[in-house]
């Protein structure tokens, strides 16, 4: 099993510290603007890659000088930035995939970003969106296990048109076999009342969303 760190050029105030995350991650890739964020906080950049249209020329020498690999692309492309670090990480053999600096900017850009969550799970692959107050996971139907992690509200949301079957034990407000659409805020700001708690479903793809509330 091997972790991916990939961060994007999202606002900088919406990044968790990177280095709490830097144990668990085999490699780290800096999008464009990521790999900058990366450097100043210490961490080796294994891979910098994008067009880097949205950094100084010093922010670019820095860059340079913290990546083990540089891989400049044209601004005029097919892919975005995200999406070549997403290559790299499949061809580096990469299972698990963790996203930051990826929300919080423009909303195209954070709509897109999550959706290439499910190219991964249809992979194969574990894909995990962090932020500083959000924790987002996409999941095909099973049985998992959950736990709050430093996160209040746990939260599901239907990506496909339903999601049928959801139960959730160990909850505040648990559910049995219930059916949840687009539009639903059924399962919206639910909370554990216990150390660990349960969903399962039969049929759909499902997003977790654990958070809490800014200060």
């Amino acid at each position: 099993m091997k972790r991916v760190g990939i961060v994007g050029n999202g606002p900088k105030g919406q990044l968790p510290t990177l280095l709490d995350y830097q144990e668990k991650m085999d490699f780290w890739i800096g999008a464009d603007r990521g790999a900058l964020y990366l450097a100043e906080q210490g961490i080796t950049i294994d891979v910098a890659l994008g067009d880097f249209d949205s950094v100084s020329e010093n922010e670019y020498t820095i860059i340079e000088k913290h990546a083990k690999v540089f891989d400049k692309h044209p601004v005029m492309k097919n892919q975005t930035d995200l999406e070549i670090a997403i290559d790299m990480g499949i061809e580096k053999e990469a299972s698990e995939f963790y996203f930051f600096g990826v929300t919080g900017g423009r909303m195209d850009h954070a709509l897109m970003n999550i959706q290439l969550l499910y190219p991964l799970l249809q992979q194969g692959k574990r894909a995990v969106i962090i932020d500083k107050g959000n924790y987002m996971e996409m999941f095909e139907p099973g049985t998992y296990a959950v736990e709050p992690e430093g996160y209040f509200y746990i939260s599901f949301l239907s990506f496909t048109s339903e999601v049928t079957g959801l139960t959730l034990t160990g909850f505040l407000y648990p559910l049995e076999n219930q059916t949840i659409h687009w539009g639903s805020s059924l399962c919206i700001s639910n909370e554990l009342s216990q150390k660990k708690g349960t969903f399962s479903f039969c049929k759909g793809i499902l997003i977790l969303v654990k958070s809490f509330d800014a200060v």
